[in-house]
């Protein structure tokens, strides 16, 4: 059989695509923004606020001492500059900024020197211009509540909300488009079961409310469909089983000369007929779901198995701890009695294996045989009606066909998962899963 594939749902799908499209539009508008519109601002705000300060190192220079006070207050009134001689430099200090690292190269243009923006403390973080003056030197600097604007984090803060923003509308729009198809599926679902799912809300966007106007038709028609074979089927019924009643009466009503084994041939020929008859009724007529009871797991085995060893198999079954479970009873003794019939018939006239695990979270139940075996390709096809294997089965040995059809349906309807498999050593295992 080919190995499964591994899908993503369209939700995730749908999402992560609007998702990656909407965070891929914003990072190049930011970059836009800040390439062609911040830079060009920051850069010039750098070199007018460098040339500011060159100018005024110059112009205090040049002053007389006794204006140069006056000088320094008029600075830090108008501009926010402030300036200090020192006769020693001050530490340096590692620094990223970018607006920093703008203001470096504007002084080094004009300056023509390499110049290091230094950095103290004082409550706050003070930005300060070096400018040699001879022994001492002109500190020029503004505090960092001057630069006003933080571009990086704005940039950060608004990277988040747009993420943030994206991925809620991704999954709004994915939930929109998701949500009736997933709706869909599930009752697509519950036709495949044979039930009537409820009718699909028309609602919504143009496309989905027709899609899902188009699917009440069809499950609809799907029903009328069904209802109709099992009229046809029923009907088909009466009038064989009517004829059929006269044959018996007839064979009843023979001399009792006539031959003994045609008697017996016609009978069992009538007995297996009407048996044919309603299984191709039961399989038409779908089934229902069953309400779980309480029941005890040993005490139903165990009747299965004295009914297989009382045609002659031989049935080996072991007791089971914690046996009283909630069960769907009938579903259960009918797959199982299934299960148990073709391994007696197709087992080869050795022993029958029954055996029942109760795990935590499920009930297993196996049926194994020392048969000819079921190929792995046609595993799932001997679920299909009709369906029948050349190689182990054939008219001379019985059956309609429908036995694990039957079965597959009860177990689809009641959550149940049934396997054919290989069995070491050689033969068939059937494996009947239940949650408990």
């Amino acid at each position: 059989m080919a190995a499964s594939k591994k899908h993503t749902t369209l939700f995730r799908s749908t999402a992560v695509t609007v998702a990656s499209a909407l965070i891929l539009l914003q990072l190049v508008i930011f970059s836009a923004s800040a390439y062609y519109i911040m830079l060009p601002m920051a850069r010039r705000s750098t070199d007018d606020l460098a040339a500011l300060m060159v100018l005024s190192a110059q112009t205090w220079a040049e002053l007389p001492p006794q204006t140069r006070p006056d000088f320094e207050l008029e600075l830090a009134r108008q501009h926010n500059l402030w300036l200090i001689t020192s006769k020693t430099s001050l530490p340096d200090y590692e620094h990223y900024t970018p607006y920093l690292m703008l203001l470096e190269k504007a002084l080094e243009g004009r300056t023509g020197q390499l110049t290091r923006i230094k950095i103290t403390e004082y409550g706050k973080s003070w930005f300060w211009v070096e400018f040699s003056s001879g022994e001492s030197y002109i500190s020029i600097g503004f505090p960092q509540d001057r630069l006003g604007v933080q571009s990086p984090l704005a940039l950060l803060l608004i990277a988040v909300a747009t993420i943030i923003l994206a991925l809620l509308a991704a999954i709004i729009i994915a939930r929109r488009i998701t949500r009736p198809l997933q709706n869909m599926a599930e009752a697509a679902q519950h036709i495949g079961l044979g039930n009537t799912p409820e009718k699909l809300a028309e609602d919504g966007v143009k496309e989905l409310a027709e899609l899902a106007r188009t699917f009440n038709n069809m499950a609809q028609q799907v029903k009328e469909l069904l209802e109709n074979r099992t009229t046809l089927l029923a009907g088909i019924s009466h009038d064989l089983r009517t004829p059929l009643a006269r044959v018996l009466l007839a064979v009843e009503m023979l001399p009792q000369d006539a031959e003994p084994k045609i008697i017996a041939r016609i009978k069992s020929d009538v007995e297996e007929m009407n048996r044919l008859i309603g299984e191709f009724l039961t399989f038409s007529r779908g089934l229902e779901k069953e309400k779980l009871q309480r029941a005890d797991l040993n005490d139903l085995l165990k009747e299965l198995a004295d009914n297989a060893m009382s045609e002659g198999a031989t049935v080996r079954w072991h007791l089971v701890e914690n046996s009283v479970r909630p069960l769907a009873s009938m579903a259960l003794r009918r797959i199982v009695a299934n299960l148990l019939s073709n391994a007696m018939r197709y087992g080869a006239d050795k022993e029958v294996d029954l055996s029942c695990n109760v795990a935590e979270k499920e009930i297993v139940i196996q049926v194994l045989d020392r048969g000819p075996g079921i190929p792995p390709d046609e595993a799932e096809n001997v679920f299909r009606p009709f369906y029948r294997l050349e190689s182990s089965r054939s008219v001379t040995t019985g059956g309609s066909g429908l036995g694990l059809a039957i079965a597959k349906q009860l177990a689809d309807i009641n959550g149940w998962r049934i396997e054919l498999m290989p069995r070491e050593g050689g033969g068939t295992e059937a494996r009947l899963t239940m949650p408990d």
